[in-house]
């Protein structure tokens, strides 16, 4: 399995945030729409909000990154919000 994860801070992070947990039936269309989806998560924090998405391989996530930048940009360019830290690996340890 493969796992990335976005972190948003900065300018417009915290109104992104706001639009992704008033669009979640979206989202979740989207994210479970990549090959090889495995899992999705939002977490909000103090100075924005970070994903993390885990697919089968590294194809999925790539998707899931582009499917993430194209959303932004359709639904969030007004909010002016700064590109995302990516860190991208492959996952040793999966727990649910």
């Amino acid at each position: 399995m493969h796992a990335v994860v976005r972190s948003y801070s900065g300018s417009g992070a915290k109104e992104l945030f706001d639009l992704l947990e008033s669009r979640l039936a979206e989202v979740d269309s989207l994210i479970r729409s990549v090959q090889g989806f495995v899992a999705y998560s939002a977490i909000r924090t103090d100075d924005g909000g970070v994903t993390v998405t885990v697919c089968k391989d590294k194809a999925g996530t790539d998707e899931s990154v582009q499917i993430a930048r194209d959303w932004i940009q359709k639904n969030a360019s007004d909010l002016n919000t700064s590109p995302p830290a990516v860190s991208e690996g492959s996952v040793l340890l999966n727990l649910s």
